[in-house]
């Protein structure tokens, strides 16, 4: 099995750009987006008619998306694979997490990569994506989830023995974010 990296960042920090740049900086690496494979199944079901109603339904019924996703991408191959996925979803039960150990194991991760920008920055990233339906949060609130980010991520290394490491991503930084996650896929091989 190849490396199995999965990157994963609060809405807005722009983390599906730099796992794009990131597999463009990758000879041969491939991406595998965990909320497309959860909205594949959410569709089938006929649970939601876009991708942001998911988070709104019964936490119940986001595990068994998140089970079948998993599932999915852990049969995915390649000698370098992205997974593009959150750390946890805002619902209106509370903070749910988007990597618990039900959903890590079988994607059996190599590395655990958070993806960071500044609270101001990310806020304006919401405000300016007229392509999601996100809900109106504050300054405060986005550096709240930074925090919760962080120790997500920590939990996530712990029970599924990766290694973590933080990516920043500031205004017109996505390029450079890709080179450092290239250059530790680079020393991952080594």
């Amino acid at each position: 099995m190849g490396l199995r990296i999965v990157i994963v960042g609060v809405p807005g920090v722009g983390k599906s750009t730099v796992v794009e740049k990131a597999k463009e900086a990758v000879p041969g690496s491939t991406v595998q987006v965990f909320g497309s494979a959860m909205f594949d199944e959410a569709l089938r079901l006929k649970w939601v008619k876009h991708r942001d109603e998911m988070r709104k339904l019964p936490v119940e019924k986001q595990k068994r998306l998140q089970e079948a996703a998993a599932a999915r991408i852990s049969r995915g191959k390649g000698k370098v694979v992205f997974i593009d996925t959150h750390l946890f979803i805002r619902t209106p039960e509370g903070f749910w997490p988007g990597l618990p150990l039900r959903v890590i194991q079988p994607m059996k991760p190599t590395h655990l990569l958070l993806v960071e920008a500044s609270p101001k920055e990310i806020l304006a990233r919401r405000k300016n994506d007229t392509t999601r339906y996100r809900d109106e949060i504050t300054e405060e609130e986005v550096a709240g989830e930074l925090t919760l980010a962080r120790n997500f991520l920590s939990a996530a290394s712990l029970v599924s023995g990766a290694p973590m490491a933080f990516i920043r991503n500031d205004e017109g930084g996505s390029a450079k974010a890709a080179a450092e996650i290239a250059a530790l896929v680079r020393g991952a091989k080594a």
